[in-house]
């Protein structure tokens, strides 16, 4: 097939969960399709990124992106600016002329098989009706994270902001999913989830994977028994709202039963509120980027994931189960994910519990290794990215041909 792919970034640095999802996919496609793929471009992207692009694509279309600097005098404005918008602002800062006039002038120029929309903000640039057999990837049912935002958010204004957002984000996905020929989730519970409350019937769900290769154990790396540590994008809301629950509410808890405890928080661009966290206590670092999160997860005892917001799947669960790494998180964490408490993850929502289940594992090196084991045969057994891309490519293959068929008759 030949597949235009639509998507709000360059891939490299591959350094975050719908980055690393798309990747692989797409390396994998890559070797049986024809792949064109358009997104933005940002000034801060690295110098080698473009080039990187042979790996997953055979021809890359980029556009300048306007988006504002996160925290800028910009950005602020830009925020404001939003109130008087139907769309919600993290939808609205991808609006652009430019991307729109790309997107249908590549269309207009050559024949594709299927057209590929991932995640829901470049739907935002595409034409009134998609002139080719169309699949939106939604790596999470958006709109539950604004609502999750709004139902944990404190402050009187910050709750109205989140509230809007959420029912802002609520109605665009409503329209937008019913746009595409068919949906494919990251899990069955997001794939329900959009059948249910926005009425999707042509809804397809593919697990994420995970490359057990390169995320494999390194005896190499002597395990520091004190040491916890969380690995994700820091720009990312639902990530630093886990960070600072954690510091909060269970952190002080694990250090009553285990005074040498320390954190240990892995990821790109942490915002002011992180790294003031870790100024003022000195049991937790914050390292921001770095080129390989490996040696981080293998030095630590524990993997932690006390998110409260999000949805889609938590590649960074995997990445730890593959590297035979006990994991706790909670229920939201682990959301969609084919993990069983006890087993192969550990799992508590409730501050006092989740702290619990964090000192059982450092205390216990032998039953924290057997769930360690236990993980890494589980991911290896089920979830390759070869494995995840065939059923993905299986699925887009239909679609495609059911939707010429439909247009022949």
């Amino acid at each position: 097939m030949k597949i235009l792919w639509l998507k709000s970034e360059i891939l490299h640095p591959v350094d975050k969960g719908g980055k690393i999802r798309t990747y692989q996919m797409l390396k994998c496609l890559k070797r049986h399709h024809n792949i064109t793929y358009i997104c933005f471009r940002r000034r801060s992207d690295r110098s080698d990124s473009i080039g990187h692009s042979v790996e997953y694509c055979d021809r890359l279309i980029t556009v300048d992106a306007r988006e504002p600097q996160r925290y800028s005098l910009g950005f602020y404005a830009a925020l404001t600016a939003n109130v008087a918008s139907a769309l919600p602002y993290s939808i609205q800062k991808y609006q652009s002329d430019e991307m729109s006039f790309a997107i249908a002038r590549t269309l207009q120029a050559d024949k594709y098989d299927l057209l590929v929309c991932d995640f829901l903000t470049p739907a935002i640039n595409l034409p009134a009706g998609i002139p080719v057999p169309s699949i939106i990837f939604q790596h999470n049912v958006e709109s539950m994270i604004w609502k999750r935002h709004y139902q944990t958010s404190e402050g009187v204004f910050k709750r109205a902001f989140f509230r809007e957002q959420y029912r802002r984000m609520e109605r665009f996905e409503a329209e937008t999913l019913k746009r595409f020929d068919a949906v494919i989730a990251v899990s069955e519970s997001d794939r329900e989830i959009m059948r249910d409350q926005f009425k999707i019937d042509k809804s397809f769900s593919v697990a994420t994977g995970v490359d057990t290769i390169y995320f494999a154990p390194d005896s190499t790396i002597e395990q520091d028994p004190y040491e916890l540590v969380f690995t994700g994008s820091m720009d990312y809301l639902p990530n630093e709202d886990a960070m600072l629950y954690f510091a909060e509410a269970i952190l002080p808890k694990i250090a009553e039963a285990i005074p040498r405890v320390r954190l240990t928080v892995v990821g790109r661009d942490p915002g002011p509120r992180l790294r003031e966290l870790a100024n003022s206590n000195t049991r937790i670092l914050v390292t921001g980027a770095v080129d390989d999160v490996r040696p981080y997860i293998a030095r630590a005892a524990c993997f932690i994931v006390p998110m409260r917001i999000g949805g889609g799947t938590r590649l960074k669960i995997f990445e730890a189960m593959s590297m035979a790494k006990p994991v706790v998180s909670t229920s939201v964490g682990a959301e969609g994910l084919p993990v069983s408490d006890g087993v192969d993850c550990m799992l508590a929502d409730d501050p006092v519990m989740f702290a619990k289940r964090v000192v059982e594992v450092m205390s216990d090196r032998a039953a924290a290794d057997r769930i360690g084991e236990q993980a890494r045969v589980h991911v290896s057994a089920k979830f390759s990215w070869e494995a995840v891309t065939t059923e993905f490519s299986d699925i887009c293959s239909k679609v495609s041909a059911k939707k010429v068929r439909s247009m022949a008759a």
